[in-house]
């Protein structure tokens, strides 16, 4: 992998909580609420933890984080801003969330197949193609054998263009996470309640209890 590519790519994020200056309007990313396409999913299907292991990948200001952490799971969260995970601590000072600074493409090893639940919302959209693939593959491989992953994007045809950042995300694109041996098992084609609406897709991916790494 290009290593200035991939910095390229992900410097930006801890350059625009720092800019925010504690402003949180200032941060495009930043609802001050766990995200609504989340929370209609884990209220329509009742989601408890019950000390399940959850990660949320990228996880910004850390609505998403206490959401899953007030359900009862053991959540890591992680961000590759250390001005973001700071934030989020100073945000939820009683927080049981364990916030972590870390980049995506060099996660602790001890997290592979770690997670029985896995939150990833605008992260992979936010990376180029070149740079996409790989941020799957290694969300995918954190999913523990039996576990799921919920991934929200905005969404396009596969003739549409996709220009960003933000870039809309085809549902093909996300056969990479098949290749890794998880299964989609639900799909959700909507438009989220911005003024105007963006079209976007939100799927349930599931690891089955003996799959392997390689997808067999």
């Amino acid at each position: 992998m290009n290593e200035e590519r991939r910095h390229e790519a992900t410097d930006r994020f801890d350059i625009t909580y720092r800019n925010a200056n504690g402003d949180a309007g200032q941060v495009p990313w930043a609802e001050q609420r766990p995200k609504p396409l989340l929370m209609d999913w884990l209220e329509a299907n009742a989601v408890r933890g019950d000390g399940k292991r959850a990660l949320v990948v990228a996880c910004g200001l850390g609505d998403d984080a206490e959401e899953l952490a007030r359900r009862g799971f053991e959540v890591t969260a992680f961000d590759i801003s250390p001005t973001a995970i700071a934030w989020a601590k100073e945000r939820f000072p009683s927080t049981r969330v364990d916030y972590r600074v870390a980049d995506l493409y060099e996660l602790p090893a001890d997290w592979h197949g770690r997670f029985d639940f896995i939150c990833e919302i605008y992260t992979f959209q936010s990376l180029p193609p070149d740079l996409r693939v790989e941020a799957m593959r290694i969300t995918a491989e954190c999913v523990a054998p039996g576990g799921e992953l919920v991934a929200i994007c905005r969404g396009r045809e596969p003739e549409q263009p996709s220009e960003g950042p933000p870039y809309p995300l085809s549902r093909a694109e996300f056969d990479t996470l098949a290749k890794h041996g998880l299964t989609e098992t639900d799909f959700d084609d909507l438009m989220d309640d911005e003024n105007p609406p963006v079209r976007r897709f939100r799927f349930l991916f599931r690891r089955t209890a003996d799959s392997h790494e390689d997808g067999s």
